[in-house]
């Protein structure tokens, strides 16, 4: 029993040192952490086509994938980096000329108050609105800044993680401490949330812009495009979404003089593109994991606040990764007890 007792301190000792180390090189490769998971998620995108390019067509693995890599970046960050420095033009422009922009949100504000009785923005609060406008600017050239290292090291790690993908699957299904069935779940379930979160809210968010984008054609919306593009990103907030651009946007119309495009883009705003969003998912849920409300809002909380823009995406997909593994690890441990406890009942009621 001594024996059994000093071999399992060992081996308490040896994880505690392996979790030290964890901590350790997590706290100094934070900043890298992004653009891991980052890759981590391509590579799920990419493995179905790297298999099969290697295996299937007997390409070299290199040039294999090298051709994904460039598909990627085609395909996913070059559009991306479009919208993104198209943003940015407006928010530098917007910061540079906060106190003509506050001067303007002042009249519309008195025109609102002297119509219909609504008094929107105080002194105090337009303040606040220029201050926040003139100190976003660095912050934000800061976070383009960050997206693009971690672009960079996302990249570098894909690279290898798509060269050596069998090996080290195979690696991971033998290290893993789970049962052979829970370690092939783990693998089908983190594939289903990442095409989940990675694929679905992206995709879900680019239909409302171009249901959004449809109506601002229509009702004469000026310079529709780039109001697509904030469609687009506004889309992926939980809760608020793209009513977080056409509802401003229908009070600014109605306080301009512009009442029926005002009243029309509200309509078709609440109307038109909340319903989209409805039957997207809908459409969606038949192809890939629908991830529930609430993961996505504390996901899409705790995402920003550790990763910025792009925590949009992962901070969903770390929480239901968390509920996943702590459903994992009750079919793992606790029904094992529960089995035990089971299986002795009648053996304890006979004594």
């Amino acid at each position: 029993m001594s024996y059994l007792d000093n071999d399992r301190l060992k081996q308490i000792g040896f994880l505690l040192l392996i979790l030290f180390l964890v901590i350790l090189l997590f706290m100094e490769l934070y900043v890298f952490f992004p653009g891991f998971l980052g890759a981590i998620t391509l590579y799920v995108i990419c493995r179905k086509w790297m298999f099969r390019l290697v295996e299937v067509r007997k390409w070299k693995k290199s040039l294999a994938a090298a051709l994904l890599l460039t598909a990627s970046f085609l395909i996913i960050l070059l559009p991306i980096g479009a919208l993104v420095n198209m943003l940015s033009s407006k928010v530098a422009y917007a910061a540079t000329h906060s106190a003509e922009l506050i001067s303007k949100a002042r009249d519309v504000n008195e025109k609102l108050h002297q119509e219909i009785g609504i008094d929107l923005l105080s002194t105090t609060q337009l303040q606040k609105i220029q201050n926040g406008l003139t100190a976003f600017l660095p912050g934000f050239l800061g976070a383009t800044f960050n997206t693009l290292t971690a672009i960079a090291i996302m990249y570098f790690i894909l690279y290898f993680m798509l060269v050596n993908g069998r090996r080290m699957e195979e690696s991971l299904y033998e290290y893993i401490p789970l049962k052979d069935e829970n370690v092939e779940r783990l693998g089908r379930e983190f594939n289903t949330l990442v095409f989940a979160n990675a694929l679905g809210i992206p995709l879900i968010a680019v239909v409302q812009g171009v249901v959004s984008l449809i109506g601002y054609l229509i009702f004469g919306v000026p310079q529709p495009l780039f109001w697509f593009v904030v469609t687009c990103f506004t889309a992926m907030l939980p809760v608020i979404g793209a009513a977080a651009v056409y509802v401003p946007m229908g009070v600014y119309l109605l306080a301009t003089g512009s009442t029926w495009q005002g009243i029309a883009v509200l309509v078709y705003g609440f109307g038109v593109v909340g319903t989209s969003d409805n039957i997207a998912r809908f459409l969606l849920a038949k192809k890939i994991a629908d991830v529930h409300p609430l993961i996505t809002i504390f996901g899409v909380i705790i995402g920003v606040n550790l990763f910025g823009f792009i925590g949009l995406i992962f901070g969903p997909l770390l929480i239901s990764m968390f509920i996943l593994l702590l459903e994992i690890y009750s079919n793992e441990y606790l029904v094992k007890r529960r089995d035990r406890h089971k299986r002795g009942q009648p053996h304890r009621e006979t004594m």
